[in-house]
């Protein structure tokens, strides 16, 4: 009987066990569809993981399919599935759903510092995901059935080693779907802005310090104004979108904008969305390299905002203790652009921090404050500085400034300060840069105790990365009696350091993931001990 007839149960079952494979795995592509967002839904981030041999799951999921085959042909020639009917022709599929669902559980259970979110735009892809993998499945079984007869049912067990391209597959032909709705975003967006004529609009952007500057900002401008800031790392022409359509208030009188960008054209893109009339350039340095390949793209790129401030009105302020962001300051030609630090008329002096937090001298045209802070680290008085010039430009009083200070809390994951009944944590975990580094550095050697420090290394800094490690060795070993390296991305290049340091190399240990590293560490770990949690390894990277 034809396989394709409507009169044969194995038509109908076939399509069942396509349907449950299009459904597993779905699941089973769990990193696929995880990298492909933590790349900003760009195909050049996810091919540059997929051809890395640190890109481990498709070993692991051919393996689940090399594994699941041979298993079900040993079990078809027992049963003589060629000339066998009914389940006799099924029973070897039991081993590759148990395989699957191990695979799934495993997969799952992995600890990840950035999970999948489950996004209108993920479900979409998932969707499609389904459809592409239950049709394959189909075709594979009619085939195999056809010209494999003694394979049969089997054929499942290839579709996984197809997942890495279908994941990227469904993307493109997605892709168009997502431009209209997309746009259709922006527009809602726009629309809503236009409703909102005297709304002061503050772009931030820089290679690090973004999220923090927008938080302290928020602070102290709140003493006057009624602020809307885009939550946690919303930075994109998405993310931004979704900020104005769902959490701008008609009333609100300031939003902040938090720009992040990986390409030339990026913050651009962003400033036809806002329109912004201020800016803030926070630091600009060596990030993302992979993506900007080098520096001055980078400062092209952060520049883009201030090109979009109005010419007549446009205010622009830069950090004048960062040497990238004084380079966009000289080249800014707004006749109010302003800058911190000693060329600016407002500054912090006399820095000094510990256990309980930041004291500085605040300086504001002319007069001068005391001013403390729970924050830690000089970078962050120099994003206070910031912050402190552009609520001068909007007019907020001195006491309110140092109210907005005081009131400042813990930033998470970016050395933020954590005391235990023990010991004393300082996390700065969210991401790191070779400035963050040193300060983080700094800020540990201030606290009391044995000093321990674990990190991952330096990332996404393209040719320069090595280099950058081996000096990030070199600095741990004036601060660190113990140094725990995550994971094997860039362990030579720290230990390089470390050992021209004469670093004792008793003292260094070795851990796949942060988790293990925490475990490990309880090994030497005493009272009074001070541990520095420096980056975190993006999903990308494990």
């Amino acid at each position: 009987m034809n396989f394709l007839s409507l009169e044969n149960i194995n038509f109908y079952l076939a399509m069942i066990l396509s349907i449950i494979n299009g459904v597993l795995m779905c699941f089973a592509s769990y990193k696929f569809f995880q990298i492909i967002q933590l790349s900003g839904y760009k195909l050049k981030g996810y091919f540059a993981w997929l051809k890395d041999t640190k890109a481990n799951y498709v070993s692991r999921i051919f393996l689940l399919s090399v594994l699941s085959i041979f298993c079900i042909l040993v079990t078809n020639a027992l049963f003589d599935v060629y000339h066998a009917e009914g389940l006799y022709s099924y029973i070897g599929l039991v081993f590759y759903f148990y395989f699957t669902i191990v695979f799934i559980v495993n997969l799952y259970s992995a600890p990840q510092k950035v999970p999948l979110k489950n996004t209108t735009r993920m479900t979409r892809l998932n969707i499609a995901m389904f459809f592409a993998v239950t049709i394959l499945s189909f075709f594979m079984i009619t085939v195999c059935s056809e010209y494999l007869p003694f394979v049969k049912f089997g054929a499942l067990c290839l579709v996984p080693i197809a997942t890495p391209i279908l994941v990227p597959f469904v993307h493109i032909i997605l892709i168009p779907l997502e431009k209209m709705i997309i746009n259709g975003h922006v527009l809602r967006a726009k629309s809503k802005l236009k409703k909102c004529q005297n709304l002061i609009k503050i772009g931030i952007t820089g290679s690090y310090g973004k999220t923090s500057t927008k938080y302290i900002l928020n602070t102290i401008l709140s003493q006057k104004y009624k602020v809307c800031m885009s939550p946690h790392s919303f930075n994109t022409l998405t993310g931004l979108s979704k900020v104005i359509n769902n959490y701008l208030n008609l009333d609100d009188e300031i939003l902040l904008a938090e720009m992040g960008a990986r390409q030339v054209g990026d913050i651009k893109e962003l400033c036809d969305l806002i329109q912004p009339k201020y800016g803030i350039i926070t630091s600009v340095g060596e990030q993302h390299l992979l993506t900007f390949k080098n520096f001055e793209n980078v400062l092209k790129t952060k520049f883009e905002l201030i090109e979009a401030l109005p010419k007549n009105e446009g205010v622009a302020v830069f950090n004048g203790f960062d040497k990238g962001a004084k380079i966009l300051y000289n080249r800014c030609q707004l006749d109010k652009k302003k800058i911190t630090g000693n060329k600016g008329l407002v500054n912090a002096k006399n820095i000094t921090f510990d256990q309980m937090g930041t004291s500085f001298d605040l300086l504001i045209n002319n007069k001068t404050y005391s001013a403390k802070t729970v924050l830690l680290g000089k970078h962050n008085v120099e994003n206070i500085v910031l912050c402190v010039q552009m609520a001068k430009i909007l007019g907020l009083s001195d006491k309110e400034i140092l109210n907005g200070i005081s009131a400042l809390k813990p930033i998470p994951h970016r050395l933020e300060l954590i005391k235990t009944e023990t010991n004393i944590i300082l996390d700065d975990s969210y991401n790191a840069s070779v400035e963050g580094s040193k300060v983080a550095l700094n800020a540990l050697s201030k606290m009391p105790g044995r000093k321990i420090v674990i990190t991952p290394g330096l990332v996404e800094m393209g040719e320069k990365e090595k280099q950058a490690n081996i000096d990030l060795g070199k600095r741990i070993a004036k601060v660190a009696d113990f140094v725990i390296i995550v994971n094997k991305v860039n362990f030579e290049a720290i230990k390089q350091g470390l050992d021209e340091k004469k670093f004792k190399d008793e003292n260094i240990y070795q851990a796949e993931t942060l988790d293990k590293a925490k475990i490990l560490m309880r090994d030497f770990l005493s009272t009074g001990d001070s541990i520095l949690f420096e980056n975190d390894l993006p999903d990308n990277y494990i």
